[in-house]
């Protein structure tokens, strides 16, 4: 049965709600506070412009629960699907052929530590990481083969999405959704959403994806920094996500194309939405050049942060009760866990559900 449906925030939950909903048949109308559906890279979008989109949840667990990583291992699954179906609108990437995990030998002392996090007990149904000796990584990755001195792990499984292509995609198939720019939701409560002129909407159900913009109803909600340097680095030849175990941050590389490259860094405990510092950058491109040094001649296109919402004990938040979904919290694992999370309310609430696993 057809239902009117409102969704506070157009970020990645938000959009991939608007998306499913949308085809299940329902009447669905997405408010946000900002004023298009295009990524401004000023700090104050959503989160999943200037994320990544590293679907790693074997690496996550060197600080994530299992819980985290075998939602993440959910999303693995739907996202062939989901991408399948966007791609008949738009192209959007997706690599699923693994993920690297790498340290310089004076940091082995802090790999092994991870490596541990990443085969503690209880995880039999979970890949575990491949040592790579240098021959094994010269061939799997050639585009590392003046990297000396790396100790390398292949982890299986895991691998990346396009986030500024998906963001686009998820919105541009959405047939039949009213995208309401400029206007924020200031309440979202069951059946009932409220705007910040004041105006209220009355629907079958109403959908909080605000991030941030929830804190009036999830206090606890708190930022945390991001920051991302995007290169111009023709034919740099990267397959593949790379994390390097730095001294001061989990730094990444990840190829976005033949010719586009993103490096970040995890998390900033910090809701700072200034622009990127100088030590920052320095500390970020000087790892980076580290790992590939070809890198040297790269062009910086752009630099990016954001703050993603976090709750204190960094679990994502699902609320279900008749009338009222809420999900927010995802923390840095927005790209990772949205499609289990998404899938696993509309399931619970009856709306509908995302693509099968083919």
């Amino acid at each position: 049965m057809s239902a009117t449906i409102a969704i506070a925030g157009a970020g990645l939950a938000g959009r991939l709600f608007a998306w499913a909903l949308a085809r299940a048949g329902h009447r669905v109308q997405v408010f946000d506070a900002r004023p298009g559906p295009e990524p401004m890279f000023d700090g104050l979008g959503a989160a999943a412009f200037t994320a990544a989109g590293m679907l790693s949840p074997l690496a996550e667990l060197e600080k994530a629960d299992v819980a985290i990583a075998a939602a993440g291992w959910r999303s693995l699954a739907l996202w062939p699907g989901l991408v399948q179906q966007l791609r008949r609108c738009r192209p959007v990437g997706l690599q699923l052929n693994g993920s690297l995990l790498l340290a310089q030998r004076s940091d082995g002392g802090a790999a092994r530590r991870v490596l541990d996090r990443l085969q503690q007990p209880g995880l039999g149904a979970f890949p575990t990481p491949q040592a790579l000796d240098p021959e094994a990584l010269a061939a799997l990755e050639p585009a590392l083969r003046r990297s000396a001195g790396l100790q390398a792990w292949l982890l299986p499984g895991e691998g990346l999405v396009h986030p500024l292509e998906a963001m686009a995609a998820l919105q541009a198939d959405a047939a039949g959704v009213a995208w309401h720019w400029s206007m924020p939701a200031v309440q979202c409560e069951a059946h009932r959403l409220t705007l910040a002129d004041g105006r209220g909407l009355d629907a079958d159900w109403v959908i909080d994806c605000r991030g941030l913009g929830a804190r009036s109803q999830l206090p606890a909600l708190r930022g945390v920094r991001g920051e991302v340097i995007a290169l111009e680095a023709p034919g740099h030849g990267l397959t593949r996500p790379v994390r390097l175990l730095h001294p001061r941050h989990r730094v990444y590389l990840v190829p976005r194309t033949a010719d586009q490259l993103l490096i970040g860094a995890s998390e900033i405990e910090s809701e700072d939405r200034s622009p990127v510092s100088l030590q920052s950058a320095v500390e970020l491109m000087a790892a980076a050049h580290s790992v590939m040094p070809q890198l040297g001649e790269a062009r910086i296109t752009r630099l990016d942060r954001n703050l993603r919402p976090a709750l204190p004990d960094h679990q994502p938040h699902l609320h279900h009760e008749a009338g009222l979904l809420r999900l927010n919290g995802l923390y840095r694992h927005g790209w990772l866990l949205a499609p289990a999370l998404v899938d696993q309310l509309l399931r619970r609430s009856g709306l509908g559900a995302l693509p099968d696993p083919a």
